[in-house]
């Protein structure tokens, strides 16, 4: 079946250069006819994929790999503990309490899966108030990244009446006798042009029992109209922090106030060029993770009294290995590094000296670490390729570890296994990738392989596990994942390797390793298959552009594509710090032209089979990104390869994600992948 996509005759000029844009009439959404163009894409794509006579048979398997019980790690507020369970193919996880884990007393806090029918109403956040009597959480609806806010009593399980909105990714800080908290929020809608409703964070004080037009303001910085703020009081209760961020920069500023004196904050790291993480306090002794001169992470101490950085104290220097993050527990420093993209848990005491490495299994990832400043107590989860998330407590006096939650799942990973290799990008560098597959492979240069990629912000793509993957494996397929420039797999230097006028370097790296895969005998390019989501999605749309003949099959997920615009759209300004703005920066557009997904579309080109994902209520990466990606690839496909579209209803980026659309998903997926590279259930 062909589709007809109209072309208007759209030219930009960019510094002198005129850009076509004949599919700008897809960015309107809402008009008549992109919905019916939606919609004839989404019949396309079901058609093509119901095709498939094994489609039933994978979501079959999906749905029985997803059915097994699933806990978040517990954490200790008041006379209980607390965590999320999913029984198996719930929507979303009930939110639970116990007053002992080795009993079966837990009683339900609050299922989100009551709230609406459709399963997509998402806890996002939830914070305590300091004795556990209350709580302040959020909820997404439909993926989307706004939220709603709402308080609950714990000791009677009701909700004050007061519903807050305004709020994206929202902190919460409860002051010491539990009337209230800090937090922040965007205005409201109305108040502000519609494509400044992201702008302007602020932070208001809000009294329980009260409604959110009676919250009052304590801070707001109109001349830095792009700032947010981020609450959070001292471990002593006595001063109120402010993390200020710049978008998704991985930069910050901290500000503070005293509370008592409740004055203006003051600039306690204020320059704006590291990335810093308060960890706690003794007194006047402020404690945080930085990157500050040292990309791979260390520990500081700043006096308050003494703020200047030549006054500063480094407590825990930096090492071979970056750390992720950190937490302190009976005093102590718990350190979670990153060893060749696969963590470690070490302990140092208050004055950086190292007491104990905490006995965990290779590459893995640890997935969170709970415990009070003043408790021995300590839970740590960690998951990788090849299992779910274990759970472990450790008491930290003498480091003795007992399992919790745990389940039968967890142990059937004896007939596969992980390893890791090293291969040479473009210009010679050293990429790790992790393989995962069948024990005992034998080199036929003729499996199927899953090629898996991010390289931006920052991030790290440690071990995960997921049903779609263990489905895979057990076809006979080959999971890879390359950790590619651009993420944070060895701190912030590599990052910036992938970044702006570097960009280049994660299309290649990743390039590279499908070229190592096929060269060493596990494929070949009919048979394998790439797959990145959002920065990821931009990351495959580029390579299917430089390489088109080295894929059996891309999937492209909620992609970025249109480099030269995407910064005009929700919250799209805040990325240009890691990819540039081509309509202001004349040397910028020059390096984002060149590679850019949508633009480097060519005539008379056969493009891989390809299937694009969005949803249609994304308001992070909006869709017309996947949109205008998809008809340009549909217009000059050379060959018959499938370039297929997949816009999702009452969807958004991923933020909770309800089971049932998750296994939807995956279906069609991966009845792409196994219909495209001849891979049998």
């Amino acid at each position: 079946m062909t589709l007809f996509t109209k072309k208007d005759h759209i030219v930009e000029n960019f510094h002198g250069v005129e850009v076509a844009d004949p599919y700008r009439w897809l960015e309107d959404a809402d008009s008549q006819e992109s919905r019916e163009w939606t919609e004839a894409q989404n019949h396309r794509t079901n058609q093509y994929l119901s095709s498939f006579t094994e489609r039933e048979q994978v979501k079959e398997t999906l749905t029985n790999l997803q059915n097994y019980a699933k806990y978040s790690l517990p954490q200790k507020e008041g006379d209980y503990y607390y965590f999320h369970k999913n029984d198996g193919l719930l929507n979303q996880s009930i939110f639970y309490r116990s007053k002992s884990l080795e009993k079966d007393d837990i009683e339900i806090v609050l299922d989100p899966n009551s709230l609406n029918e459709e399963g997509t109403a998402a806890i996002t956040n939830i914070t305590f108030n300091d004795d556990g009597s209350k709580m302040v959480y959020a909820i997404s609806y439909n993926g989307s990244d706004w939220q709603e806010v709402r308080i609950r009593d714990l000791i009677t399980g009701k909700d004050f009446p007061e519903v807050l909105k305004g709020c994206k990714f929202s902190s919460f800080a409860w002051n010491k006798n539990r009337r209230g908290f800090y937090y922040n929020r965007y205005p409201q809608p109305g108040t502000v042009p519609p494509e400044e409703e992201s702008f302007y964070n602020r932070v208001y004080w809000h009294q329980v029992g009260t409604d959110q037009e009676e919250d009052r303001l304590v801070y707001e910085d109109p001349g830095h109209k792009e700032f947010s703020f981020a609450p959070r009081f001292s471990d002593d209760d006595k001063y109120l922090l402010l993390t200020v961020f710049n978008g998704t920069e991985p930069k910050n500023r901290i500000y503070y106030q005293e509370v008592e004196g409740k004055g203006e904050f003051i600039p306690l790291i204020n320059d704006g060029e590291a990335y810093y993480t308060f960890l706690g306090n003794d007194g006047v002794d402020f404690y945080f993770l930085t990157n500050r001169d040292t990309p791979k992470g260390k520990v500081i101490s700043v006096n308050l009294h003494r703020p200047k950085m030549e006054n500063w104290q480094e407590l825990i220097s930096e090492q071979e290995d970056p750390i992720s993050f950190i937490k302190i527990i009976d005093h102590k420093f718990v350190v979670c590094s990153m060893h060749n993209a696969y963590d470690r848990l070490k302990v140092y005491d208050k004055n950086g000296v190292f007491q104990q490495e905490i006995s965990l299994p290779s590459y893995i990832t640890v997935t969170g670490i709970t415990g009070e400043k003043s408790s021995q107590e300590m839970f740590a989860g960690y998951t990788s390729f090849l299992y779910p998330t274990k759970m472990i407590k450790c008491d930290m006096k003498n480091y003795q570890i007992t399992p919790v939650f745990e389940t039968a799942e967890q142990n059937e990973a004896d007939a596969y296994e992980t390893n890791q290799v090293w291969y040479r990008s473009k210009d010679g560098t050293k990429i790790p990738m992790f393989l995962t597959h069948k024990k005992d492979l034998d080199y036929t240069a003729d499996h199927p392989v899953l090629l898996y990629g991010y390289g931006g912000y920052n991030i790290s793509l440690t071990p995960s596990f997921s049903p779609a993957q263990r489905m895979w494996i057990q076809s006979g397929g080959i999971y890879a994942v390359a950790n590619i420039r651009g993420g944070g797999e060895f701190g912030e230097d590599w990052h910036l390797e992938g970044i702006l006028e570097k960009k280049q370097n994660s299309f290649d790296d990743f390039i590279a390793a499908a070229e190592w895969l096929i060269e060493n005998q596990y494929t070949n390019p009919k048979r394998i298959a790439i797959m990145g989501a959002s920065n990821g999605g931009m990351l495959v749309g580029a390579c299917i552009t430089q390489r088109p003949d080295l894929y059996g099959a891309a999937l492209c997920l909620v992609p970025v594509t249109d480099m030269l615009r995407f910064h005009r759209f929700t919250v799209g300004r805040f990325w240009t710090t890691e990819f540039g703005n081509a309509e202001t920066n004349p040397e910028q557009f020059n390096f984002m032209f060149k590679y850019s997904p949508l633009h480097n579309v060519k005539e008379g080109v056969e493009y891989p089979p390809t299937l694009i994902t969005t949803a249609d209520t994304d308001d992070r990466v909006v869709p017309l990104h996947a949109k205008k990606f998809a008809a340009a690839l549909q217009a000059v496909q050379s060959g018959t390869n499938p370039i297929l579209l997949r816009v999702e209803k009452n969807a958004g980026h991923g933020l909770g994600k309800p089971t049932s659309k998750v296994i939807e998903e995956q279906t069609d997926l991966y009845t792409f992948l196994f219909k495209e590279l001849r891979l049998d259930l």
